[in-house]
């Protein structure tokens, strides 16, 4: 079984789950710099949207991340064609 790119590991999640942030990258893909690969995409022509989302952390600060999603009503191209 050929093992699947990062790329498109993220790019299966957020078809799956709708969005994924950082955390959910490390801990269910096991992509340490989403970043990076949010990056690959977009140069791959993927319409990636992002917002930012506040959160508390464990000490009961609140903290911001980013969340990305592909953003349809930028595609041209059917979800499932991509990748």
């Amino acid at each position: 079984m050929k093992k699947q790119s990062q790329c498109n590991r993220v790019m299966q999640y957020m078809r799956d789950f709708g969005s994924i942030s950082t955390r959910e990258a490390f801990d269910d893909l096991g992509v340490t710099r989403l970043s990076g690969r949010i990056y690959d995409l977009k140069k791959q022509g993927v319409p990636i949207a992002d917002s930012m989302e506040k959160s508390k952390n464990r000490y009961g600060e609140t903290v911001t991340y980013k969340r990305y999603r592909i953003d349809m009503a930028r595609s041209v191209t059917p979800i499932h064609d991509m990748m």
